[in-house]
């Protein structure tokens, strides 16, 4: 008997502000804020210092998982960082 139900959907990750965004959508946030050149400056990789650009950056940090994860932690940083400047 096969059974056609749909899979479960992903348990919800309400703490995690990493959930739902895209990898690109995350260098381009991270650009905006630092530009390449304090992209470079916080993480020196070769994909933010010679002709950077969101789809190069994109192609190197999907094959390079350490990366990756710099990434991830400087903007988690930034997230940080934005909310304790709001604060009164």
């Amino acid at each position: 008997m096969n059974d056609a139900s749909p899979p479960a959907p992903p348990p919800a990750q309400p703490r995690n502000p990493l959930h739902g965004l895209t990898l690109e959508a995350i260098v381009t946030a991270l650009s905006e804020e630092y530009g390449w050149e304090g992209l470079d400056a916080r993480i020196p990789l070769r994909c933010f210092a010679f002709e950077p650009s969101v789809k190069s950056s994109l192609k190197f940090l999907r094959k390079t998982p350490w990366a990756r994860e710099k990434v991830e932690g400087l903007y988690l940083f930034m997230l940080r960082e934005r909310k304790r400047q709001t604060r009164p």
